[in-house]
């Protein structure tokens, strides 16, 4: 999984209190998983983004590009 370099989006929300994650550079729907604790959150980010990757992979659909920003 270390060859994909795809950003992972952990917010905070009161409405559902608990962190929500989300991966900017796939489309579709904005939040994929959630974490009671941030720590939570991020195991269940790592769990979701290795599945939507297979699922991308299933269904032969190029991967997005993904965002890398380079500091100067």
């Amino acid at each position: 999984m270390s060859k994909f370099k795809y950003q992972m989006l952990i917010q905070w929300s009161v409405e559902d209190n608990c962190f929500l994650v989300g991966f900017p550079d796939f489309p579709g729907q904005r939040w994929r998983t959630h974490g009671d604790t941030y720590e939570e959150a991020v195991a269940n980010g790592t769990e979701a983004l290795e599945s939507l990757i297979m699922a991308y992979e299933d269904t032969n659909e190029p991967l997005p590009q993904p965002t890398v920003y380079q500091v100067a």
